[in-house]
């Protein structure tokens, strides 16, 4: 079955007593016939249960999995929803069913996979591993070696260094085509309900002999895996959510139960990275929730990073919500500490105003920032409950979550259980408080604290109780977004921890980072775009009280394509540096209508922490708005900048950031040349010409 669709080709092999196979995916027709020897391990799905044969010899790696391998094709439903088109492909081993959905994207190139498997039997199936998307044949249609023709993008994410993308050569992480099949596999893995601690829930292949790319995201607030290797002579890649192996999952399903994995959706692409980037852009507007947040980007003032660091109070609150109305802001957000009169880590869970923090209560700062003509917001972390709250001696414990018979704690917090209704019903009961009596518009939903492998407390296993409890908490989420549809709530868990699309597909906004360098925000800021869409991006800009005017314009410069997170005293930097804020979120006022729709792109590459110079760009139409920092070195030093798009004459420039202040640039032809001081920014505009199918 060949399909084409949005300048996707997919080849399904579908013969009535055999596993279906997935024999091609990619930007490209299939051009090269696979073997029949080699056709029965280009599988559609990996599916591996307790007691079944891994008929392969495999080592760690995800293949010859069974009972997928003992599946046969049975039939497949084709139709349009309000996406595009939609296939279900059915298999049956006995009395087990397993249903691939595969949902193309009007439009958009990128498709999004998810394995459901259904017990019909009588017996019980102890599911191990359940694939979301199994591609083999990453190699298939290029003549030079597997081990030589491919680079692999790894998304490196950590608390303060978000987004850090390297990419190597298969040889550099360890692969080498040592025969037909290796045991050596390049697998990333995360276990815990941080799901971006240490990488992004993503990956991507870029075929250098091809020049075609394959990417694609998990989708999961928890654990999930994906891994690299070969078999029968060409590379494979598998991802999905939590496996047996790699995160301590197993799901005993019941008769008459069924089991959704993970979904993970795929772009395909001409090029290296960017063009698949852009789809998968395109791809997470048209699924996230609609709202108005992402379609006016209000300016965000919040009180916490290099500012009142959670120490909030009345007194202090004043001064900085009038400077906050001053430089433009729309929205105020009281950060952590309102609900405390002092340290308040291991205590919080009640969620109370402190009487000595806000003497007139909560309220009066409340309706001090609507006076001010600005929404309120407040900080809030639902998901725990400190060791030390009174609450925490006064419930079940069942509203934890539990190992071994005993709850588990975490950086002196325990995880709320969010399978328990109470627990629900309690989360419920705080956001109706906020909304309802204090007049809050804006939550910040903070989660500071990793489960590691989830709960066995009514549980097959603590992998499946972690799964079973992010799933509950999506569902309460869309419960109190359908109770407030005009609340914003910002998907924040220490910074990035959590920056993946089970999330961001409901939440509005999302913190990139808690980095408190604006020099190191820049690499930052110029990577996000990878993870979230640019309007739901949310980056801080804080300049510092005993900064100077390049300063505060980098920290701007910082955020402006993205979602303004202004911070810092800026009663207290200066009538001229105040200026310089206010210019910035008045420009970005002007652009933002762009930034919702824009296509990011990096003419000189992804952003390294070490680069001196950095660039990355949103495309919209005929313009492109396009942020250049350097971030150390010593003196006046030149930066080019490809332009791509233009037809040969000379780009139109400008350096719209700011405005007065003197910038050094030529432009020759397809090239920029910008000349900056050390740790300075700007951003330009750049008036485009699109070649026909770029």
């Amino acid at each position: 079955m060949n399909i084409a669709e949005n300048g996707i080709y997919l080849n399904l092999g579908l013969k009535k007593g055999e596993a279906v196979r997935l024999l091609h995916f990619s930007s490209h027709p299939q051009e090269m016939e696979i073997g029949d020897d080699d056709v029965s391990v280009y599988t559609l799905a990996e599916l591996q249960a307790s007691g079944f044969n891994q008929n392969d010899h495999h080592g760690l790696k995800h293949t010859g999995s069974s009972p997928s391998l003992l599946m046969t094709y049975e039939y497949y439903r084709d139709y349009r929803n309000d996406y595009g088109r939609k296939l279900e492909v059915i298999q049956k081993y006995k009395g087990l069913e397993l249903i691939t959905h595969i949902q193309f994207y009007d439009g958009i190139a990128a498709v999004n996979f998810v394995n459901e498997v259904v017990n019909h039997s009588e017996e019980e199936y102890a599911l191990e591993y359940v694939s979301s998307f199994a591609l083999t044949g990453l190699t298939e249609q290029a003549e030079g070696a597997r081990d030589k023709t491919g680079i692999l993008y790894i998304p490196h994410n950590t608390w303060f260094g978000e987004a850090q993308w390297k990419k190597y050569t298969l040889n550099e992480l360890g692969y080498d085509a040592v025969n037909s099949f290796s045991m050596k596999r390049i697998a990333v893995s995360n276990t815990g309900s941080w799901a971006c601690v240490e990488h992004l829930p993503m990956g991507c292949y870029y075929n250098t002999e091809l020049d075609q790319s394959v990417m694609w995201q998990i989708e999961t607030s928890g654990s999930w895996h994906w891994e690299v290797s070969d078999i029968r002579g060409t590379l494979y890649v598998q991802a999905g959510g939590p496996t047996y192996q790699e995160n301590g999952f197993l799901k005993l399903l019941k008769p008459d139960e069924h089991f959704f994995s993970v979904p993970c959706t795929v772009s395909a692409a001409e090029g290296e990275f960017q063009k698949a980037v852009a789809e998968l852009t395109k791809y997470r507007r048209r699924i996230r929730r609609k709202n108005e947040d992402n379609e006016k980007l209000p300016v965000i003032f919040n009180d916490y990073m290099n500012c009142l660091m959670g120490d909030p109070t009345t007194e202090v609150l004043k001064p900085l919500i009038d400077s906050a109305a001053e430089s433009g802001c729309e929205y105020f957000c009281v950060d952590c500490g309102w609900y405390s009169d002092g340290h308040w880590w291991d205590g919080v869970g009640e969620w109370l105003p402190s009487d000595r923090r806000f003497p007139g209560g909560i309220e009066e700062v409340i309706r001090y920032i609507r006076d001010k003509g600005m929404v309120p917001g407040l900080w809030l972390e639902l998901e725990v409950m400190g060791i030390n709250c009174p609450m925490a001696s006064r419930v079940s414990r069942d509203w934890f979550f539990q190992r071994n018979g005993r709850p588990i704690i975490d950086h002196c917090r325990y995880q709320l259980d969010f399978r328990n209704k109470e627990v629900r019903d309690y989360a419920t009961g705080v956001i109706k408080r906020l909304v309802e009596e204090y007049g809050v518009g804006y939550i910040k939903m903070d989660y500071n604290i990793d489960t590691g492998v989830g709960t066995d407390y009514h549980a097959d296993s603590a992998g499946e109780g972690l799964l079973s409890h992010t799933r509950a908490y999506l569902g309460w989420l869309d419960e109190i977004f359908e109770a407030y549809p005009d609340l914003i709530i910002e998907n924040c868990s220490s910074g990035g921890m959590r920056m993946e699309y089970s999330m961001l597909a409901r939440q509005s906004i999302q913190s990139v980072t808690d980095q408190t360098d604006y020099i190191k925000m820049a690499a930052i800021a110029a990577n996000c775009a990878t993870a979230c869409a640019p309007e739901q991006a949310a980056i801080w800009s804080y300049p510092l009280v005993e900064g100077t005017e390049e300063e505060t314009i980098f920290n701007m410069v910082n955020a402006m394509l993205f979602r303004i997170h202004q911070s810092g005293y800026l009663g207290q930097i200066g009538e001229q540096r105040m200026q310089y804020v206010r210019e910035g979120i008045a420009c970005y006022k002007k652009i933002r209508k762009d930034i919702r729709e824009g296509i990011p792109c990096w003419p000189t590459g992804l952003a390294s922490m070490s680069d001196e110079y950095i660039s990355y760009g949103l495309t919209n139409g005929g313009k492109q708005y396009l942020a250049v920092w350097r971030t150390g070195g010593e003196g006046e030093k030149s930066f080019e900048i490809p332009l791509k798009g233009k037809s040969g004459a000379a780009a139109e420039v400008s350096c719209i950031y700011p405005e007065k202040k003197e910038t050094s640039f030529t432009v020759n032809g397809n090239c920029l040349t910008v000349s900056l001081a050390p740790k300075s920014a700007r951003l330009f505009l750049i008036a485009t010409e699109t070649r026909d199918g770029e």
